[in-house]
């Protein structure tokens, strides 16, 4: 049995946010030194890094220099210049996920051909170039309504997509080169964050369902295990292990997909890092996905996905109207409620619908913890 020297339990991460935190906190119960670059000196990694670098994780040079006196690297976002990770790659340093991969998916047009090429189910798409060719592909019939216009890069947080269901929403329309896909008539929005270690073997998280808020695009509700037939679950389960095989991808990543009302299930986009449809896997399951992509960064057998509990998260957000040093009314009230857990992301300044945390409801009976996950949203408030 080989010994693990403690100098190599030592990881960069490329993006300082919440995902980072919430990955430092899983690597502390290790002694896992997480060195961290953000451009934000006060991010949520800021104080909890071994190291902290402020610099831009988008220009070549900065990380470069993070990068050459590091073995292995991860991310916690994917808008981080690609160019470094190569050289650095290059140099013999492992990242994760390798720098091909990731610029794949960093460019949604990128991605979408990537599913069709591997047969991987999708939505039909069309890819355009500019603002134009949309215009001109709804005057003469190649687009119609109602259709979604996703910007291919640079697209986050429900920013970079537009949903446009009739001629009143062109003002919605982006600019630059986009995909155009028609809008799914779906059931439910589904997510599975599944794992693969450098053996190629895949381990899944169960799917779950997601709820979005209608103004943010972000996810304001999940329930997990996801309320579906078995069928539709090992659906899901079939095509996150298949796109990751695809990918060739050593670490987690997180497929969205959408179960229309035929029963099919496509694959809307993945993530290749921690993800938001992954929070509740800190309390509700035995293994975390922080935890799990420590596991396959250091060689270390996956752990098990089964759930302890049913689990709801809560996305707490920013209310609209308020910027400034952030207030949490109702905190005391929500801990005071059994198999209610609060995780805070450290930042000290909210706007509307800034991701300020979130709350994970665990126990045995969905229907009572998704009443308690109501409870929660409606008294846990962001102000200033």
């Amino acid at each position: 049995m080989k010994a693990i020297a403690s100098g190599d339990l030592t990881l960069g991460i490329l993006g300082g946010g919440q995902l980072g935190k919430m990955l430092i906190e899983a690597a502390s119960n290790w002694n896992i030194q997480c060195h961290v670059l953000d451009p934000d000196a006060e991010c949520s990694c800021a104080h909890m890094a071994h190291t902290f670098v402020q610099g831009s994780f988008k220009d070549y040079d900065t990380v470069y220099n993070f990068g050459k006196n590091l073995q292995k690297i991860t991310i916690e976002i994917e808008h981080v210049n690609v160019e470094a990770l190569i050289q650095l790659e290059k140099e013999g340093k492992t990242i994760y996920p390798k720098p091909a991969v990731l610029q794949i998916i960093q460019d949604k047009g990128k991605q979408k051909s990537f599913y069709a090429t591997n047969d991987l189910p999708t939505a039909p798409f069309t890819l355009l170039s500019n603002l134009q060719e949309v215009l001109a592909g709804i005057q003469n019939g190649t687009i119609t309504y109602p259709f979604v216009q996703k910007s291919c890069t640079a697209g986050y947080d429900g920013k970079g997509v537009a949903v446009i269901r009739n001629a009143n929403d062109l003002p919605k329309l982006l600019e630059g080169a986009c995909v155009i896909e028609q809008l799914i008539d779906f059931e439910k929005e589904l997510a599975v964050i599944v794992a693969r270690d450098v053996d190629g073997k895949t381990t899944c998280f169960p799917a779950v369902e997601m709820e979005f808020h209608p103004v943010a695009n972000l996810v304001e509700f999940l329930l997990a295990p996801a309320i579906i037939s078995e069928q539709a679950a090992a659906k899901a389960k079939k095509n996150a292990e298949d796109c990751i095989t695809a990918f060739g991808l050593t670490g987690i990543l997180a497929v969205e997909m959408f179960l229309t009302k035929s029963g099919e299930i496509l694959i809307n986009e993945v993530a290749p890092r921690p993800h938001n449809s992954g929070h509740h896997t800190i309390e509700a399951n035995y293994v975390s996905q922080y935890e799990q992509l420590l596991r396959t960064i250091f060689e270390i057998p996956m752990g098990d996905t089964t759930p302890r509990d049913h689990g709801v998260m809560v996305n707490i957000l920013g209310e609209d109207g308020y910027t400034g040093e952030a207030l949490y009314e109702g905190l005391k009230e929500c801990l005071a409620i059994p198999g209610v857990f609060v995780h805070l992301y450290g930042k000290k300044i909210t706007k509307p619908f800034r991701k300020m945390g979130h709350v994970t409801i665990v126990g045995k009976d969905a229907s009572a913890i998704k009443a308690t996950a109501k409870l929660v949203k409606e008294q846990l408030k962001v102000i200033a």
